[in-house]
């Protein structure tokens, strides 16, 4: 495999200002960055599952007490849907701060290597036309490498 040439460093485009205000400080960003990762840390673990599903069994055993009334049914519909509602906007921050870090990562492979397409580093900011347009270049500049690639193989 050949050696990649690696490039002097050039900085990337700034960030949205989700992502500058939480490097700022701001406190509520600060606190609820820190709050979404210990719970959904926490959500994914084995402790959380045996617990839901403790609450859960003990709930379906408390049904003939309660004679399976709308009520003892309302209990569980109601905590399920509010868990539910919490967590999509915990789990959604998660995401994000992920994602960020991931494209954070990938731009700084494409700002470092020689060769690479500029268009690519903050493509996820795109509009879906331009997305798809510039998708459509990137599969048609692999399949030339490809090509390329296949050629000198038959030639050795």
């Amino acid at each position: 495999m050949a050696a990649t040439r690696v490039r002097r460093r050039r900085t990337a485009p700034p960030r949205p200002a989700a992502a500058r205000n939480a490097a700022k400080g701001n406190p509520v960003s600060r606190f609820f960055d820190h709050f979404a990762a210990h719970v959904t840390r926490w959500a994914g673990s084995p402790v959380a599952f045996g617990l839901a599903l403790i609450a859960v069994v003990l709930w379906g055993i408390s049904g003939p007490a309660f004679g399976y009334s709308e009520t003892w049914q309302l209990v569980i519909n109601t905590g399920t849907t509010i868990v539910t509602f919490l967590m999509v906007f915990l789990i959604q921050q998660s995401q994000n701060k992920d994602s960020e870090a991931l494209h954070l990562k990938l731009d700084e492979l494409l700002i470092a290597l020689e060769g690479a397409d500029e268009r690519l580093v903050d493509a996820e900011r795109l509009d879906e036309d331009k997305l798809l347009a510039l998708a459509a270049a990137c599969t048609a500049r692999a399949r030339t490498q490809r090509r390329k690639r296949a050629r000198s193989r038959r030639q050795r």
